[in-house]
């Protein structure tokens, strides 16, 4: 605007010079006849120089407005692959690039709706599927009960047992669908508090080696340490280290040995389970701790019951929540999942 105003007024300037040569060549009382064709001339002439140079300079302008009109009414109809192509370094520009932005911001915020749309139709098919299982071989069992279709008293016993241990099976099922869906959702509280690592570790071998016993699993525990102080939720360390087992008893290979380390540095404890398994590939290893993953080998393999794939999901998930992690060393059928927590004090 400030440009188009100079160059009007010097070039009104030039004309009226040359008018006023035109009338210099006249008598004096001619030259005051002119001073009012002159008043207006310059005004006509300023007027219409200003006219013609404002539209030759806004002429782009305009034209890049109506792009930028165009760029956002395609965004706003949900295209946010487009880009408003950027030509100006001026307002303008940094305009056009702010909407580049705001629909690379769109799209990415697209894909993440849509992943979490399909996260989620995953998760009620994937628990559907696992529900299912376990609810239907109870109903059939119950349903033997019911008219009483078993040959004798030992017959009659399985029955119950089977049902049973399905319905275990569904409790877990759904206890660690309710944990995981607290994990993601972020409504999960953890109660941290000062515990013993090596205690709490003691403790969940002792339930955990009957168990073991009972499928011919050999566990072997190698404590380095006396005491291991930790900030964490009990409960669910405890949870962490009997999916770890739990694991380890299903799909290990025979004869079963399992072996279980504590360890420590100055600044973290370490408890790693190791057994020895089915070979994976680098593609399944690497999905083994996403929910619902089981891999077909080690799901025939194991004559466990099977899990919803949760377990090592729910695991890693609830040591992140307490300032540790949990990793996997895989190699040619050996797996060693190892627990780090920060250590408040640790005393051999």
């Amino acid at each position: 605007m400030v440009l188009t105003i100079v160059l009007s007024y010097f070039l009104s300037l030039y004309v009226i010079g040359f008018i006023g040569r035109l009338i210099d060549s006249t008598t004096a009382q001619g030259k005051l006849e002119y001073i009012p064709f002159l008043v207006v001339a310059s005004v006509a002439v300023f007027t219409m120089i200003f006219l013609l140079l404002f539209y030759l300079l806004t002429k782009r302008i305009i034209k890049y407005f109506s792009v930028l009109s165009e760029g956002l009414d395609i965004i706003s109809k949900g295209n946010f692959e487009y880009r408003v192509p950027v030509v100006r370094e001026d307002e303008l520009g940094a305009l056009a690039r702010n909407m580049n932005k705001m629909a690379e911001h769109l799209a990415a915020q697209k894909i993440k709706e849509k992943e979490a749309e399909e996260s989620k139709m995953n998760l009620i098919t994937g628990v559907s599927h696992d529900l299912r299982t376990p609810l239907t071989s109870m109903i059939g069992y119950l349903d033997l009960l019911r008219q009483r279709s078993y040959l004798d008293e030992n017959e009659y016993d399985r029955f119950v047992n089977n049902a049973f241990s399905k319905a275990q099976q569904l409790k877990k099922l759904i206890d660690d669908l309710f944990i995981y869906t607290r994990l993601t959702s972020g409504n999960m509280t953890l109660a941290k508090q000062r515990a013993d690592m090596r205690e709490l570790l003691e403790q969940v071998l002792f339930e955990f080696v009957p168990i073991a016993e009972e499928h011919h699993a050999v566990v072997q525990s190698q404590i380095g340490i006396q005491k291991a102080a930790v900030h964490i939720d009990p409960e669910q360390v405890a949870r962490i280290l009997d999916n770890l087992l739990m694991n380890a008893l299903k799909y290990s290979t025979t004869p079963k040995f399992i072996d279980v380390h504590l360890t420590s540095n100055q600044t973290s404890v370490y408890l790693t389970i190791t057994n020895e398994g089915e070979r994976i590939t680098k593609e399944q290893e690497a999905k083994l701790f996403d929910r619902f993953y089981k891999t077909e080998n080690m799901e025939h393999h194991s004559h466990l019951q099977a899990g919803a794939g949760l377990g090592l999901a729910i695991a890693r998930q609830l040591a992140e929540r307490q300032d540790g992690r949990l990793t996997l060393e895989y190699d040619n059928g050996h797996y060693a999942f190892t627990l780090e927590l920060p250590l408040l004090e640790c005393r051999e």
